[in-house]
């Protein structure tokens, strides 16, 4: 199950970047997965709570964007989601279209909220 090492990076990822805003806290991180990824969003979702349970991560939101599969016509430049293997192009109904995203894993966003007495700190310095 690699989504558990996907889940295990995500948290590395943000603890890291908490770390660099000392009287913060995680509260939400979006992830954009390409359908082609082969990674499981429930099994994601699981590891993830599995993963953060007991840490200081516990309670941080993790929402999932899946991706289409997407491919760009090189008649006519039209780029179009992919479904049920329709390869042609919907605008102009070419063949010659080529793969341009729909396999990627993406860390998209964490939202961080500062703790008001460390702010207070910070603008009184």
């Amino acid at each position: 199950m690699h989504e558990m090492g996907i889940a295990n990076s995500i948290l590395e990822a943000v603890a890291t970047e908490v770390r660099r805003r000392p009287g913060s806290r995680a509260s939400r991180v979006g992830v954009r997965i390409g359908e082609l990824a082969a990674i499981d969003a429930d099994s994601l979702t699981f590891c993830f709570d599995a993963l953060s349970r007991d840490t200081d991560l516990e309670g941080l939101q993790l929402e999932i964007e899946v991706c289409p599969r997407r491919h760009r016509c090189d008649p006519c430049s039209e780029t179009f989601d992919v479904h049920d293997y329709e390869f042609a192009c919907p605008k102009c109904g070419s063949m010659q279209t080529k793969f341009v995203s729909g396999d990627e894993l993406e860390l998209a966003y964490l939202e961080v909220e500062e703790n008001e007495s460390s702010a207070l700190a910070e603008k009184s310095s």
